[in-house]
């Protein structure tokens, strides 16, 4: 299975496309989409380009992106949430399914504590996944996601259980 991560930012949305064949994790690709674009509405429509773009590249079979938190300010928390709904579209345009996992749930399956800081999940996407060069924060961020559900699809399977994760629905 092909897992594309998204880490939404209305200024940088880090993505990452992770492989789990063989019961083994393997960066495919990674990195971050910068608009250039001053109006909201142009950088929503470049997210929603570079994620397309990023789709038809690594071909993943599904997303996985953070559910929606309350951020201390508004504003940022409504930029946020339209960028995570640009990224949605573009995979459900693709015909992907859409797991959302929680921030704290994802640092607790990639680090084993929920209140990990940025660098501590950037040193473990490092080790994970054997990557030597440095990882932009909201690259490293993007493959937690994925790895957090590459850890939870392979978790559900062994044990026989249904998916914990959220799946959106259209």
């Amino acid at each position: 299975m092909r897992i594309l991560g998204i880490d939404p930012g209305s200024r940088i949305t880090g993505f990452a496309v992770v492989d789990t064949a063989e019961r083994r994790l393997r960066a495919c690709g990674y990195g971050v989409i910068r608009p250039s674009a001053e109006a909201i509405g142009e950088r929503l429509g470049e997210i929603f380009t570079g994620v397309g773009q990023v789709i038809a590249e690594l071909q993943p079979d599904v997303l996985a992106v953070e559910s929606v938190f309350m951020a201390r300010n508004a504003q940022s928390a409504l930029k946020l949430g339209q960028a995570r709904g640009v990224a949605i579209c573009a995979a459900a345009q693709a015909g992907l399914p859409v797991f959302e996992y929680a921030p704290r749930a994802v640092k607790l399956a990639v680090v084993g504590s929920g209140r990990a800081d940025k660098i501590q999940v950037q040193h473990m996407m490092r080790q994970i996944l054997k990557i030597e060069a440095a990882l932009a924060a909201d690259a490293a961020d993007a493959l937690a996601i994925a790895v957090c559900h590459a850890h939870t699809q392979h978790s559900l399977a062994y044990t026989g259980r249904q998916s914990a994760a959220t799946e959106m629905r259209p």
